[in-house]
């Protein structure tokens, strides 16, 4: 009888869980954060939402890297490219893995940018940034 009543009290706790997830999650956009650190240029801020470890394209080379190395690569961008303006132009995804693409204005050029987040662990994570010119 405990046993019965352990398992029903543990599969009630996950389905309420699951249910408070998804109800975050239909409510949030969480490209709004990140596209607000885009367009500041603010390499700090946007580590925060870093993956351990992410891959990071910029102009087709394409580095693997950790959440502090992406954060450095993104610094140096910056640096270079003094961003003006980010504006997403499209969402898409499932509850678990989404994307946005984007278009920066930065050191007065234009790039398509490309962000991959997936949802693990009640929270989101940026695991893929490519950035290319616009020609």
């Amino acid at each position: 009888m405990n046993r019965i009543l352990i398992l029903a009290t543990v599969s009630v706790v996950a389905f309420l869980a699951a249910v408070n997830a998804v109800a975050q999650d239909k409510g949030y956009d969480v490209f709004n954060p990140i596209a607000k650190y885009f367009a500041k240029g603010d390499a700090d801020k946007l580590s925060a939402w870093f993956s351990d470890n992410l891959e990071v394209t910029i102009f087709s080379n394409s580095n693997d890297s950790s959440r502090n190395q992406a954060r450095q690569i993104m610094k140096t961008f910056f640096r270079s490219y003094t961003p003006r303006s980010f504006e997403i132009t499209h969402k898409a995804g499932r509850s678990n893995m989404k994307y946005a693409l984007g278009t920066l204005n930065a050191g007065g050029e234009l790039f398509n940018v490309t962000i991959f987040v997936s949802y693990k662990d009640s929270d989101y994570r940026v695991q893929h940034i490519k950035i290319e010119r616009i020609d």
